[in-house]
């Protein structure tokens, strides 16, 4: 039994160790063809002629790296152009359904950045991010070169975080919010819960005692708390300081009372990247929302307001790419081999 016992140890502990060299960054190579999968109706390879068989773009970036301020010309084809090419699936039972999906890109390094689909839709956010293939340099196209042979562009970003390079593959998923809503009507109170440090319901009170925003958006003058503050100071993001710009792999899901779901990555809300001026409002021209809730999403610069979820209950931080924290890990491996070593002594002193 205790040789079983053992044997057991010492294979959960090799499962462990896999498991950290599989969420072990490669060393970066240059891509050479990208793969579209998840919720498609067929999933794609693209290598370099069949992104350049795609309508072309041409745009100019401008972003701060740690290189400093740089500009680029990029030519390549529309993001949601790219995924919308491999039937994008939908339930049409649920009203907006895309608005509930989010769009990963992975770099050959492992590199990864969450995009909310609502937010690449010409219909709600509308953001022009390509999949670049050329650069214009000194006024010729130019293959994108140490850049692989195509990457994600983010044009309005301040920095360039999200210009995923490399490109390996864009993963469009669900984003894996169960939250229910509560059958509907008004509400009072909603809660922040999932990747963040401390969970936190607030109401009417709590809002009004934050930091006041405003947006006039069609006329009306909204007031109410910046998404972002919200999230990252009043409430708090749980961070791993060993994956590089963890935020941009983490999004946050809306739902109201109705069941209603919105994403927003938090790269486009984080003012470091997308900085999406985005709030929940509490009053609209000096008054309550009335049935809309005591609270709401608004987002001035989306083309319609399928965003703007109403009768607000929940928010929720999800990692798209969650992995055992290292120091987890280790305290598991740690009692792993001291279970295995108790194990191997009894075995040679036994009672």
């Amino acid at each position: 039994m205790q040789n079983l016992a053992c044997r057991a140890a010492a294979k959960a502990a090799l499962v462990w160790i896999a498991l950290l060299a599989a969420n072990a960054a490669p060393a970066a190579a240059p891509s050479s063809a990208l793969t579209v999968t998840g919720a498609v109706v067929t999933p794609k390879t693209y290598d370099l002629a069949g992104l350049q068989a795609l309508p072309a773009i041409t745009q100019t970036d401008s972003y701060t790296s740690g290189s400093g301020q740089q500009t680029h010309t990029y030519t390549g084809a529309s993001l949601w152009g790219v995924l919308g090419s491999s039937g994008i699936v939908v339930n049409p039972a649920v009203k907006n359904d895309i608005l509930d999906k989010v769009v990963l890109a992975t770099g050959t390094d492992g590199y990864k950045v969450v995009f909310a689909a609502g937010e690449l839709s010409p219909d709600f956010g509308n953001r022009p991010d390509l999949v670049a293939y050329s650069e214009l340099i000194d006024g010729v196209a130019t293959p994108l070169g140490a850049d692989g042979f195509a990457r994600v562009t983010a044009p309005g970003d301040a920095k360039g975080g999200r210009y995923v390079s490399n490109l390996l593959d864009l993963d469009l998923r669900s984003s894996g919010s169960t939250q229910a809503g509560t059958g509907g009507g008004v509400t009072s109170q909603f809660t922040v819960t999932g990747s963040v440090k401390q969970v936190v319901s607030f109401d009417l009170a709590a809002l009004q005692a934050l930091p006041t925003v405003t947006a006039v958006v069609g006329g009306v003058s909204y007031a109410g708390v910046s998404f972002w503050d919200l999230l990252n100071t009043s409430v708090g993001i749980d961070l791993n300081p060993a994956v590089k710009n963890d935020v941009l792999g983490k999004y946050v899901v809306a739902t109201g009372s109705d069941g209603y779901k919105s994403v927003f990555s938090l790269g486009e809300l984080n003012p470091g990247f997308g900085n999406q001026p985005d709030l929940i409002a509490y009053a609209a021209d000096g008054n309550p929302l009335g049935s809309a809730g005591f609270a709401r999403i608004v987002a001035p610069n989306d083309v319609k307001k399928g965003r703007w979820v109403s009768n607000l209950v929940s928010l929720e931080v999800f990692s798209a790419t969650p992995v055992p924290e290292p120091a987890t890990v280790a305290t598991m491996l740690l009692g792993l081999a001291i279970v295995a070593g108790f194990t191997r002594r009894r075995s040679r002193h036994p009672s």
